[in-house]
Formats: structure tokens, C-alpha cells, sequence
């Protein structure tokens, strides 16, 4: 029998018509960070990665915190209490923005306030995340050490305690938004008759703490990042992390960052490849536009294809966790396939662009310098191969 359907309208962005699984509500949410991020962010983003600063980001974060984009999936304690899908599709909207706004937004939301509201105790939750959540505090998130990075249990960064107090010391690298924040959670080996590995509520004007801004960086120019230095810094026995030991603390912050970077990912391929799609009409060459001809046809297909499968596996993983949550190799699975594919599209995106490719007139360049550092941070490709391995044949292979 045959049924007559009423013509679907193509959407170029969306050939598999994925936004139909999306409730009006996730639509909202996408719309209202759209809507922010083309009014805040769009029509000064490239001058910002030019200049290699982010001069607006206090008040680029309380704007964030006023439509409840800060710790957005947290429950209680002024924050927005959503969904897992939405706060993945507020990071694929805020990344094809830029990689650095929405690492402002991870590294507030899903390191530090994560941190204190998974592990911290009452009292500092109540202390920080209603002016975490409004942006009027910042947060950074300190354990990348200069030489230890994906061997975090390797670091030298310690805790002593000196009667009822804490006294920190060590360094830690690639912190963002360490130089503008008012509280780092910072992970420090105390030894094991304390624990091991604890984390520590640490505000940032206490004395002897200090975090130098990192500069020449070629990727997240439009980001703050900083190292921490810990010279001596004595806290109160209050400050530490309750009950949490070990690793479990810094990897369950961790997961719930990589889980954004998955969908944020997407964001920047969308952008890089609506930019070469709409380029590819507009370019003429040999008499027609370049659109026109079979090898850019295939390049665009081939984009197309990718940025469908990543986003599928995005909202996968989203109703997945909303449901029965997420385990750590499934993060991996995201993590490793969405980065390295919206850097494949940003790389052909590049290539239909031709020379206006590395031009900042154009998104392109600028997301594809971006997803070499969310390439790595957050666990690097090898890393999450061997996380995956691990799941796969019961063999850890770290070492």
C-alpha cells in the first residue's frame, strides 16, 4: 500500500533529522544558550583568540549564571537541577561558540562545583555553589601537575597537616580559569595514614597561594589558563574533602567534564562544517560554485556523515545517563570518537576554504587549533584507548 507523505524540509545541519528526538523542553534549552552565545559571545569570540585573552570573563560569567547555564545538571543549592541532554546540548551550543566558553562553563561547573557538591560537606557547599552557580565566584579545578598529567597519582603536590590545620604545597599546570577564580578544589597526596589522595577546598586569596597566567598558547586563546602555586598554604582542618580518598574523587570530577566534551565537540564540527558548506555554494571556481563539483561533494558528505554518527552517540550517551548513568569506559567511548572526529571535519573543512581556511574571518582555524587541546585535556586519546581496551579484555595495560 502506498502512503503519501506531505515533502520533508532538508535541514543541511541536521540531515538525519536527529531533532526529533529532542523534547520541546531540550529544544528550549538549546535555543535560550543559542540565543547567548550569538549576542555575548559570537561578535567578539575572534578577537578575544586573536588578542589570546578573555577580558569579559567575570562578567561573561555571571551572565552564564544568570540564564543557569553553572552547574546546570546540580541539584539544589541555587542551581538549575537539568537534565544530562540539556547540559550536553548548552556545551555543544556554547562549543560551536568556542572551546574556550564552554571549558569556562565545564571547568565551573563540572570540576569545581561538581567537586564541592559531590564530595564536599555541607558546610562548603552552602559556602560556595549559590555564588558558583549566579558566576559571582569562580572556580578552577587543580590536578595536572607540569609532570604529571595522565598519571595523576603520581603527584607531587602535598598535604601536611600541622595540628588542626592543612599546609599545601606543589604546583599544578593548565588550570582553567586558575588566575580569575576565587576557590580552587585542589587534589594533594597526604599521605597514606591520611587517606592518600584528598581534595582540598582552597580560596584563592589565601596567603601563599598564587596562579600565573600561562601565555603562547596557539589553542584556547579565548580561555584563561594558569598555572597554581602552592607555597605553604595553610587551611583550616574544615577545608578538606569529608570522606572521599583516593583517585575516585579527581575521576568522578573528570567523567562528568569528558561527558561534555562530547557533545561540545559536536558543536565545533557543526561550526566548521556549516562554515565550508555555506562557503562551498558561495565559491566559484571554473564557472560554477565549488559546491557543484563531485571531490567537494564527498568532503561534505563524508563531514555530514561524521557530525550525524557524533551527535547520535552524544544523545546515546545523554539519555544513558539520565536513565542509569554512564560507566567510565562509556565516556571513553564518546570522548575518544567525537574529538577526534570534529577534528577530521574541521581539517576538510579547512581544505574546501582553501587559503581563507586560516583566516579568523572564518571559524574554522580557530576550532580546529581549540580541538587539539580538548584533544588531550581530560584524558588523552591513548588514555581513553586504554580505558576502553581495559573494558574489553579485563586487562589494565596503564603500565
Amino acid at each position: 500500500m502506498n502512503h503519501k507523505h506531505a515533502p520533508r524540509t532538508i535541514h543541511p545541519l541536521d540531515l538525519a533529522d536527529i531533532d526529533d528526538q529532542l523534547t520541546d523542553e531540550e529544544k528550549a534549552v538549546r535555543e535560550a544558550v543559542r540565543t547567548v552565545c550569538e549576542k555575548e559571545i559570537d561578535p567578539h569570540v575572534a578577537q578575544w583568540f586573536e588578542a589570546g585573552e578573555l577580558p569579559t570573563v567575570r562578567e561573561l560569567a555571571k551572565t552564564l549564571g544568570e540564564v543557569g547555564l553553572l552547574g546546570m545538571h546540580l541539584d539544589g543549592y541555587g542551581c538549575a537541577g537539568m537534565s544530562a541532554v540539556d547540559y550536553g546540548l548548552a556545551c555543544l551550543e556554547l562549543e560551536a561558540s568556542d572551546s574556550g566558553i564552554r571549558s569556562l562553563v565545564s571547568v565551573q561547573g563540572s570540576l569545581a562545583m561538581f567537586g564541592i557538591w559531590r564530595w564536599g560537606s555541607e558546610e562548603q557547599k552552602q559556602e560556595w555553589l549559590p555564588q558558583m552557580a549566579t558566576g559571582d565566584a569562580i572556580g578552577c579545578f587543580g590536578l595536572t601537575e607540569p609532570d604529571h598529567g595522565s598519571d595523576p597519582g603520581s603527584m607531587r603536590t602535598r598535604a601536611r597537616k600541622d595540628g588542626d590545620d592543612w599546609v599545601l604545597s606543589g604546583r599544578k599546570m593548565w588550570i582553567t580559569n586558575g588566575s580569575v577564580a576565587d576557590v580552587a578544589v585542589v587534589w594533594a597526596n597526604a599521605g597514606e595514614e591520611h587517606g592518600g589522595i584528598r581534595g582540598f577546598v582552597v580560596p584563592t586569596a589565601t596567603p601563599g597561594f598564587s596562579a600565573p597566567v600561562i601565555k603562547h598558547k596557539m589553542s584556547l586563546r579565548a580561555s584563561v589558563t594558569s598555572e597554581l602555586v602552592l607555597d605553604e598554604v595553610r587551611l583550616p582542618g574544615t577545608a578538606i574533602f569529608p570522606e572521599v580518598r583516593g583517585l575516585k574523587g579527581p575521576l568522578s570530577c573528570l567523567n562528568e567534564a569528558r561527558y561534555g566534551i562530547i557533545w561540545g565537540s559536536m558543536g565545533a564540527a557543526r561550526s566548521a562544517f556549516e562554515s565550508a558548506l555555506n562557503y562551498s555554494k558561495e565559491r566559484t571556481q571554473f564557472g560554477r560554485p565549488i559546491g557543484g563539483f563531485q571531490l567537494t561533494q564527498n568532503k561534505l558528505a563524508q563531514m555530514s556523515n561524521e557530525l550525524t554518527l557524533g551527535t547520535l552517540l552524544a544523545l546515546h550517551l545523554g539519555r544513558r545517563k539520565d536513565a542509569v548513568g554512564l560507566r567510565p569506559d562509556q565516556v571513553s567511548i564518546g570522548k575518544l570518537n567525537n574529538v577526534s572526529k570534529a577534528i577530521e571535519i574541521c581539517r576538510t573543512a579547512r581544505t574546501i576554504l582553501g587559503a581563507n581556511g586560516i583566516s579568523l574571518e572564518y571559524p574554522v582555524i580557530r576550532h580546529a587549533n581549540n580541538l587539539e587541546s580538548v584533544l588531550t585535556y581530560e584524558g588523552t586519546p591513548e588514555m581513553h584507548t586504554l580505558m576502553i581496551g581495559q573494558a574489553l579484555t579485563g586487562e589494565a595495560a596503564y603500565r
